[in-house]
């Protein structure tokens, strides 16, 4: 008899599988040319999005499962279990040739918060998942704390906090890739405002709220997702250690931080 999967694994498992066909798509879309990279976004999206969606109904049946690339399913709001997924975060970089920092996220929530989920790295043949959390080794650089922002839109304060810390910024794309360079030991702060959305953080979060990381709203609120706007403000993912220092720091200026 083939064992039911429990919730985390069951999202190992789907984030790893839609991994496996954006991998593919994208190797086939380079050897043939690279063409045009719109249309291998829209397509890759569109099929992680089928990949996940179909294998979260038959498995879950009695869940709603609310991605990026399909409707809000409004009924989530009254339901106790909501999958929030995103099937490609980070569809820039993953029409770059060579680029890693693009992302597969698949969360639960369940009866007020995230419990389980998985961010996988297609490009770096890893999944992260609340099943097995990530363990942070690596120390501190010795030049300092890194502050990893947003390649498309890294906030204008990034590098003053950086400075204060002692460090220096580094820019990626994708949420996810960006949690996870700091429980992979690649930064050690993940700060941003603005133009996030419910499925860009809900994986992240979870992961690495599991990998045993401070993670928060800037001003230190906590997160809360499954909102009737599945907008989020602001999001920090830090070491523990970190996480007084910086939210000092943005505490005390707030008004540069929060100026648009």
């Amino acid at each position: 008899m083939t064992s039911v999967p429990d919730d985390a694994e069951l999202a190992r498992l789907v984030a790893g599988d839609a991994a496996a066909v954006l991998v593919t798509m994208r190797e086939e879309w380079a050897s043939s040319g690279a063409g045009d990279p719109k249309a291998l976004r829209d397509r890759a999206d569109a099929a992680a999005h089928r990949l996940i969606t179909d294998r979260l109904v038959a498995a879950r049946p009695g869940d709603v499962v609310f991605s990026e690339e399909a409707p809000d399913p409004r009924r989530r709001l009254a339901a106790s279990r909501v999958w929030i997924v995103d099937p490609l975060d980070g569809t820039r970089e993953y029409a770059e040739p060579g680029r890693t920092d693009w992302a597969v996220h698949v969360a639960l929530w369940a009866d007020g918060d995230l419990v389980a989920g998985a961010v996988a790295l297609p490009a770096l043949g890893e999944v992260h998942a609340t099943d097995a959390p990530p363990s942070r080794t690596a120390p501190v650089p010795a030049d300092g704390p890194r502050v990893v922002v947003s390649r498309s839109r890294p906030p204008a304060w990034s590098g003053a906090l950086a400075a204060q810390l002692g460090g220096g910024v580094v820019e990626m794309g994708s949420a996810g890739a960006k949690a996870a360079a700091v429980w992979r030991g690649e930064a050690e702060v993940y700060a941003h405002i603005g133009g996030l959305h419910e499925w860009d953080a809900a994986a992240p979060v979870v992961v690495a709220r599991a990998a045993g990381l401070h993670v928060s709203r800037l001003d230190g609120a906590p997160l809360r997702f499954n909102h009737d706007e599945p907008y989020l403000e602001d999001l920090l993912v830090c070491l523990p250690e970190l996480a007084g220092p910086v939210l000092d720091w943005v505490r005390s200026h707030w008004t540069e931080v929060t100026a648009r």
